[in-house]
């Protein structure tokens, strides 16, 4: 049984929707099959997605989020209590009409919408309704050969997409807000770790937040003090993972990927000292594609026995990477820690929601074996 924490391959969860899933989405919208339809069909969409990552060998599968029309549903679509519409296919297909790949996007945040894809208020306090996470685990692992692991939203990105200002009858402060937050998450956890997953992987895309200037502006504005909610979120995401033995903890950090654009820049160099030292996580999935995300140097950082998982191999684009352009980069990172201390992934998903980034199947296949072929020629 391969260890978890230092494997030298990594996905970071979601894969293009094959038109069939898509197509199947809106005839649920508008009536034309039934749940179970969309369900069986979704079915075979992730087996044909975990067929191909174990085809190409990769050392850890997910199920695509092929049942996810965003990456955040693991917690939007749980929990009840938000003051939010149903997540539905046509919200992300209007959200990114007309887009083009490779330009900053003001994600539109402010009207009525889903959770966490929109920042919204509460009418009560949170409770988790449906455990979504455990049902996508429950098929993934009765269908993969691989170990298979399982993303879930982050407590900074579900506080930054909560409208506290107009949930104070409900929460009296983020605090408390918070601490149920992960006591959920903790409840998602324990039911997944009791279901056989050795690996959770934290989506915590609101991290380079505190190295935007435009995003650190914008929570300024509303009277919040940055510093205090990077503080916060640190101390959720450790009280998140604690006592969880056999358990293999990822977390991942980037700058936004819908459609192939993105929404946050600047390094990781005023933050990875705190981040990589505070929080107890087994691998750190940095999104290492583009010139925002800056040089290595942080990786100093990295206390021993964790792993930084360089996110080298971009899914905006279709252009392909060359194998020793990638070598290159590894060897630059070594500078900064151990060899053993790296792996590579895609820098991202390659559909952070059902609509997909801007690149084929056939791209998303090379890169993923690209991905492959480089952990191959570095560690053996």
């Amino acid at each position: 049984m391969s260890d978890l924490r230092t494997i030298r391959t990594d996905v970071v969860g979601s894969m293009l929707r094959p038109a069939a899933v898509k197509e199947a989405r809106a005839r649920l919208e508008d009536g034309t099959i039934d749940s179970a339809e969309l369900r069986r069909i979704e079915d075979e969409a992730v087996r044909d997605a975990v067929k191909l990552q174990e085809s190409i060998g990769l050392d850890v599968v997910s199920d695509g989020e092929m049942r996810r029309l965003n990456f955040q549903d693991s917690f939007g679509a749980a929990v009840e209590g938000y003051d939010a519409s149903a997540s539905t296919m046509q919200i992300y297909t209007q959200r990114v009409e007309n887009a083009s790949a490779l330009r900053r996007w003001e994600v539109p945040l402010h009207e009525k919408g889903t959770a966490i894809s929109h920042r919204r208020p509460v009418k009560s306090r949170l409770r988790l309704a449906r455990n979504v996470p455990l049902e996508e685990y429950k098929f993934v692992d009765g269908v993969a050969k691989m170990p298979a692991k399982v993303a879930l939203i982050g407590p900074d990105r579900i506080s930054q997409r909560f409208a506290h200002e107009d949930s104070k009858a409900v929460y009296k402060d983020m605090d408390a807000f918070m601490a149920d937050v992960v006591a959920i998450e903790r409840e998602i956890i324990k039911s997944l770790a009791a279901a056989g997953c050795r690996y959770v992987h934290i989506d915590a895309p609101g991290y380079t937040a505190y190295v935007d200037e435009p995003t650190l502006q914008q929570m300024r504005s509303r009277g919040e003090d940055p510093k205090e909610n990077f503080a916060r979120s640190l101390k959720a995401d450790k009280a998140l993972i604690s006592d969880f033995p056999g358990v293999t903890f990822g977390i991942h950090l980037c700058r936004g990927n819908q459609r192939s654009m993105w929404h946050r820049e600047g390094t990781y160099d005023a933050i990875a000292e705190q981040l990589f030292v505070e929080l107890p996580y087994d691998r750190f999935l940095l999104e290492y594609d583009s010139p925002r995300a800056g040089g290595f140097e942080p990786l100093r950082f990295l206390p021993k026995g964790k792993v930084a998982v360089l996110g080298l191999v971009s899914t905006k684009v279709p252009e392909m990477e060359k194998i020793d352009d990638l070598k290159r980069r590894i060897d630059q990172a070594a500078k900064f820690i151990p060899l053993d201390q790296l792996a590579i992934s895609p820098q991202c998903g390659f559909a952070s929601d059902v609509v997909g980034n801007l690149i084929s199947a056939d791209d998303q296949r090379r890169k993923l074996e690209l991905v492959v072929e480089t952990a191959r020629q570095v560690w053996g």
